[in-house]
């Protein structure tokens, strides 16, 4: 078993790049509506969430690595 402060953090993601992002699952909050995501290119994930269905989600993590 390994311990917790052991483990890899992740790190932000520091290159460039134009994410793909595809929405691999959802739910309704109180806040809103949370969007599971992840960038089809690259792979990495993302929490966001939709206040209201006729404005764009905005991002509630940090872009993650792989």
């Amino acid at each position: 078993m390994t311990a917790l402060h052991t483990r890899p953090i992740p790190q932000p993601i520091t290159t460039a790049h134009e994410h793909a992002w595809s929405v691999e699952s959802r739910h309704r909050t109180s806040d809103g509506t949370v969007l599971y995501v992840r960038c089809g290119d690259c792979g990495t994930r993302r929490v966001d969430v939709e206040q209201h269905p006729s404005m764009p989600p905005s991002a509630l993590s940090r872009t993650l690595r792989r």
